[in-house]
């Protein structure tokens, strides 16, 4: 008998190799455009969006169902470490993160994604893209809405601050970010993104103004999130009152009367510049 060894391989050492991840998502893709049941396919989340992945990220896949070929799609429904899929019937997806559809939620999710298999005449991707930005009519509707609600809460978050109430201060403020950073990418008819890619999106598709740029934004809402948010909320005011006077939001904010005086500090609004 010959002696082996303890670092000679065994049989049951010899394991194929686990596919990667990228091999793995490459494998399912085939798979998948090669389904007549599968009329069209996104690809969403970090892997989408050029230098967000990271070696966590997996691939979040959106399949779209021909209709009614969902149910025998359950088993691609996978949700682990490399893989993220849900099927969803194409009528379902016609409305899917859309106003009205009570997904809303999720409407980012089709900003800046692929799609990887489309319908003959395109029907995917043209509705990916009106997930993925706000049409004018809608974006001029939500605007205002948006900008009353900022006040609400800045107006709230500073009368608690006067009144020494720094727990509710600083709730009212955390409050107040997301209606600012809504406002301001409605403003551009854009969708606000999730915060996991604010950075990302600020860096890779910049808005308008240098208020809203990246490295002065993010500071800005950084400090409004601050045992002491005051002095950044009336900053993030005084900057976009002039911006939402330009879009002719002037009625919004002066429905607020003498509160707009608390709002910012002192004085009268600056002139309006146009937002472009």
């Amino acid at each position: 008998m010959t002696d082996r060894t303890p670092a000679d391989p065994t049989p049951a050492d010899l394991t194929p190799t686990d596919p990667t991840p990228a091999e793995e998502f490459a494998a399912f893709l085939a798979r998948i455009r090669a389904d007549p049941r599968v009329a069209g396919a996104v690809l969403s989340g970090s892997r989408a969006r050029e230098g967000a992945a990271t070696p966590h990220s997996d691939y979040d896949v959106y399949l779209v169902a021909a209709d009614g070929a969902e149910p025998s799609l359950t088993g691609e429904v996978r949700r682990d470490a490399r893989l993220d899929v849900s099927v969803l019937p194409l009528r379902d997806f016609r409305t899917h993160a859309l106003p009205g559809s009570g997904t809303e939620w999720n409407r980012y999710a089709f900003c800046h994604a692929e799609v990887l298999k489309d319908t003959p005449d395109g029907l995917v991707a043209d509705l990916v893209l009106a997930k993925s930005r706000l049409a004018p009519d809608e974006a001029a509707q939500r605007a205002p809405e948006i900008l009353d609600a900022f006040l609400n809460s800045v107006y709230r978050a500073l009368k608690n601050d006067r009144n020494g109430d720094a727990t509710a201060t600083r709730l009212d403020a955390a409050e107040a970010l997301p209606f600012h950073l809504g406002y301001v990418f409605a403003l551009h008819a854009r969708v606000r993104p999730y915060n996991k890619y604010l950075g990302w999106e600020l860096r890779h598709h910049p808005l308008s103004r240098p208020e809203w740029a990246h490295d002065h934004l993010l500071p800005l809402l950084e400090r409004a999130l601050s045992p002491s948010p005051a002095p950044a909320l009336r900053q993030l005011f005084d900057e976009l009152e002039p911006h939402a006077r330009a879009a002719g939001h002037g009625p919004v904010l002066d429905s607020w009367g003498d509160d707009l005086l608390l709002m910012r500090g002192s004085g009268d609004p600056p002139p309006a510049r146009a937002v472009s």
